[in-house]
């Protein structure tokens, strides 16, 4: 990096961080620090829901994951406005009316103390690690890039979000996310139309759609009911409406950000402008991501992005191993190279497919060669693509400001994180059961007391964390464990009058022990051995969702009508049915999905009354 990129990276770091403490520097009250005043606008609240959700993990995995995979991860995205339809008329018209100051503040009233302090606690354990990673995503790969010292990194991240977070709480992380987006989509657009620019003279962007498209890169939709298949339109649609119900609904780091509202209408209006333009700014993302791979057809690219791997290979006794898989690598891509350099013809497609099936058999070999001379570097280069794009193709200050848009997003996610986890500590535990009377002033002082400490909590994370198959994928199968069973027990608040909270707590118990269970046994070991998994990932936040309602009813099975007896009696069939065939290795489809959902949008029809939701 030169003096240029470090004086762009410094001065926009700097005016975000100053910017948020000044401004938010006068709040004194709960209402301020908590809520921010209720006072914003829909367009900010939008802006920083946006924000919040992209972390820096969006601008360095996602890049590489449509390099490597596509644009079919586009897909799972596919569920969120739905979701945000479904919040706007039931969560924000619900909170709002009851003034609360968390999410599961409300499950005191509808259950009971003990059901509010187990939701609040999955909340903390999923929101606590996960804001690690969000520090830990940008300080990997800015470390093995730049060599800079990684637990520096984390610690120089996690004290700017820390600044401002505990200075100005929710309002100062409002109004910082605002600039940030700003600075994310300038940079982001200004990337797409450099990587444009750099093509050769004579490959326009619909031939480069095209080259991308022959190498299976183009593919945005799967229409497949295999659900095991992590992005499909189904998992998207029905998985991914349930993963997002969870994390914009019940999520405190979220659902924070639309309780300053000024109004009802502010919130739904903030929710809705994120719903319609989430999936755009993501397609968007993706589509740099394989312009970047189209990028690589006509440059040299390594055959492991990640510097750390590729020096410790060379250095090892398997170096000449490595070249020769190297200098194959080179031939296919000159051979790749010398089909595209004029246009993709029909006749050439199957060939450059071809190719590009040998380039992935060759990078795995790599793979396996740079774990035998070092088993502790990280193979999975994934994380690593776009960064080195940045760092090795575009002009001096322009690096400055990418490098300023990946620790921006960093920042933005990272401060929503700390600002609910206080929130949630000092609201759902401390302050429930503190004894006696205390002032506004003491509770803003614990709140900020908690930020600092759950900001060093997740710089500790940060520092002990490993890269996983990839950090995107690591932060939603942290959130698809917990997130399904704490919207089942939302959904049961909202829509089963006759569930009580010493049903739903014991169900919520059962829930969480089987999805650690399901995934742990089902997913992890099975991929670890190099087996197809039973089920997505993504589907446990369906699961989970389904069992927690299931147990809370079969708990108060003598209680509820003769019409929803009988669907429960079905939906026990169904379950067992669905059980039996994966168990049997008939993966989880379309009808085994459609069948729940049902019956248990019947039960739930049968046990409603508007009383219900307050």
């Amino acid at each position: 990096m030169e003096l240029l990129d470090w004086i762009v990276l410094s001065a926009t770091l700097s005016f975000i961080v100053i910017y948020g403490a000044y401004k938010t520097r006068k709040n004194k009250s709960v209402q301020d620090y908590i809520k921010g005043g209720n006072d914003t606008k829909w367009w900010t609240i939008g802006l920083s829901v946006m924000a919040t959700q992209a972390s820096a993990i969006t601008f360095l995995s996602t890049p590489g994951q449509a390099f490597h995979s596509g644009m079919g991860f586009v897909q799972f995205y596919f569920g969120l406005p739905i979701a945000m339809v479904i919040i706007c008329l039931v969560f924000i018209p619900i909170y709002h009316r009851l003034k609360v100051y968390t999410a599961y503040e409300y499950l005191e009233g509808r259950f009971d103390l003990k059901t509010r302090t187990l939701a609040a606690i999955l909340f903390l354990v999923q929101r606590g690690l996960a804001a690690g990673i969000t520090i830990f995503a940008p300080a990997i790969i800015l470390s093995a890039v730049l060599g800079w010292d990684l637990v520096s990194l984390n610690i120089i991240i996690g004290v700017l979000v820390i600044i401002y977070t505990v200075s100005g709480g929710t309002k100062a992380v409002n109004v910082t996310q605002k600039q940030q987006m700003f600075i994310i989509f300038f940079g982001m657009f200004v990337a797409f139309f450099m990587i444009i620019d750099k093509l050769p003279q004579d490959i326009s962007f619909s031939k480069a759609l095209d080259i991308a498209g022959a190498s299976g890169k183009m593919k945005v939709l799967d229409f497949s009911f295999d659900l095991s298949n992590r992005y499909t339109v189904w998992t998207g649609f029905l998985g991914g409406t349930f993963l997002m119900l969870s994390y914009f609904g019940t999520d405190q780091s979220q659902v924070q950000r639309y309780l300053s509202g000024k109004s009802v209408r502010e919130s739904q209006l903030g929710l809705l402008f994120n719903g319609l333009l989430k999936v755009p700014m993501q397609f968007f993302i993706l589509l740099v991501g394989v312009m970047v791979f189209v990028f690589y057809q006509f440059n040299a690219a390594p055959l492991n992005f990640n510097p750390k791997a590729n020096e410790a290979v060379l250095n090892s006794e398997y170096a000449t191993e490595y070249k020769a898989l190297e200098n194959q690598y080179k031939q296919i891509e000159s051979d790749k190279k010398a089909l595209v350099l004029d246009g993709v013809q029909l006749e050439d497609k199957k060939q450059i497919k071809e190719l590009e099936r040998q380039s992935i058999v060759i990078k795995e070999q790599a793979k396996t060669i740079i774990s035998k001379a070092d088993a502790s570097v990280e193979t999975n280069d994934k994380d690593y693509v776009f960064i080195h794009f940045i760092l090795n193709n575009l002009p001096r200050g322009l690096i400055g400001l990418l490098l300023a848009v990946i620790l921006s997003a960093a920042m933005s996610s990272t401060a929503s994180e700390l600002n609910a986890l206080a929130s949630t500590t000092a609201i759902d535990l401390y302050k429930r059961n503190v004894k006696g009377e205390k002032s506004d002033e003491h509770y803003v002082k614990m709140s900020k007391w908690f930020t600092l400490g759950w900001g060093i909590l997740a710089i500790l994370v940060a520092s002990v964390a490993n890269l996983f198959d990839n950090l995107i994928q690591l932060v939603n199968i942290i959130g698809s464990i917990f997130y399904g069973n704490v919207l089942g027990i939302f959904l049961l608040a909202f829509f089963f009058k006759i569930v009580n909270g010493k049903a739903v707590f014991k169900a919520a118990i059962i829930t969480q022990i089987l999805i650690f269970s399901i995934y742990y046994f089902g997913i992890y070991q099975l991929e670890s051995s190099g087996q197809e998994p039973i089920i997505s990932y993504l589907w446990l936040n369906f699961v989970g969702c389904i069992l927690v309602i299931y147990f809370s009813l079969l708990f108060l099975i003598k209680s509820i009508n003769k019409q929803s007896k009988f669907l429960m009696l079905l939906s026990t069939l169904a379950i067992l049915k669905t059980s039996y065939d994966i168990l049997n290795d008939v993966s989880l489809n379309i009808y085994h999905v459609l069948t729940l959902i049902i019956l248990f949008i019947m039960i739930g029809y049968f046990n409603y009354e508007k009383k219900s939701l307050s």
